[in-house]
């Protein structure tokens, strides 16, 4: 199948957290359409087993296919790193697939000054060990501290930021001894930049904290000039949809694009018939 320039790049997460890769990337991108699924009826991801991530995930890829999509970017670090393959063998030479995950190890990997590097993310991201075997593989020299922090998603997801809640449950997470040595920090969930500035408050700015918008923003658009598909023209309009409306992912959706943004319902599983 032969993809074209003016089709659209379809990202999709288990809720607001994918919207920091969608703004990254329309800044990194403007002419490019954005269609955004945030499967916020089944969030967060990080507590699901591998088999309900990847079922979740390959029926919203079929949906992101269904609306022309060039590109279906994985933008939730749990399902990257749980169903990737199963998304990519779904999608077949019918689009371009990405994930969060490879953009982000590539880019550590050139990072000299780096020595310890903690890493902070769902249960199931965490678990996987996909980030610290892929950097251990990188180099075999670097300590790599992981921790799950479950309950960054939720407190997230119900606007707990910049508040006397979410600063405790920082400090709660990230006192550890371990903690102590590191001198960079990845957040390897999408939803964490929306509380990047207070993580790196609490090390008094002394860690880099790491995000993969940007990265994954880069890479991006690196891949679609290599396969000629940059959009040229921005005469279309971005569309959002969720599987369950929170007013929290409304208020983000509408902080990050400043545009009138319709968010529209859609239960895709009963829209196909699909059973839970």
């Amino acid at each position: 199948m032969r993809l074209s320039k003016q089709q659209a790049i379809g990202i999709f997460d288990s809720g607001v957290g994918g919207l920091t890769i969608a703004h990254a990337i329309k800044l990194a991108l403007p002419n490019e359409k954005i269609i955004y699924f945030g499967d916020t009826a089944h969030l967060p991801y990080g507590d699901k087993s591998g088999d309900a991530i990847r079922y979740y995930s390959r029926n919203i890829a079929k949906f992101l296919l269904s609306q022309n999509c060039k590109v279906i970017l994985i933008a939730c670090n749990t399902a990257s790193a749980h169903a990737y393959e199963e998304v990519k063998n779904e999608v077949g030479n019918k689009a371009i697939v990405i994930n969060v995950i490879e953009p982000l190890v590539d880019f550590l990997k050139n990072k000299q000054k780096i020595n310890n590097i903690g890493i902070i993310g769902t249960k199931g991201t965490i678990e996987s060990n996909v980030y610290q075997n892929k950097l251990k593989a990188a180099n075999s020299a670097l300590n790599v501290i992981a921790k799950a922090t479950p309950m960054f998603v939720p407190m997230i997801e119900e606007g707990f930021i910049y508040d006397d809640i979410s600063n405790a449950i920082i400090r709660a997470y990230l006192s550890e001894n371990d903690f102590e040595k590191i001198d960079s920090l990845v957040l390897a969930c999408t939803h964490y930049p929306l509380i990047k500035n207070q993580i790196r408050k609490f090390f008094n700015f002394k860690v880099n904290v790491i995000d993969s918008s940007q990265i994954v923003a880069n890479f991006t658009k690196q891949i679609l000039s290599e396969n000629d598909l940059l959009c040229q023209t921005a005469d279309q309009c971005n569309e959002f949809y969720i599987s369950d409306y929170t007013k929290m992912f409304e208020t983000i959706a509408r902080m990050f694009f400043e545009e009138d943004i319709q968010l529209k319902k859609l239960d895709i599983w009963k829209e196909n018939n699909l059973a839970i």
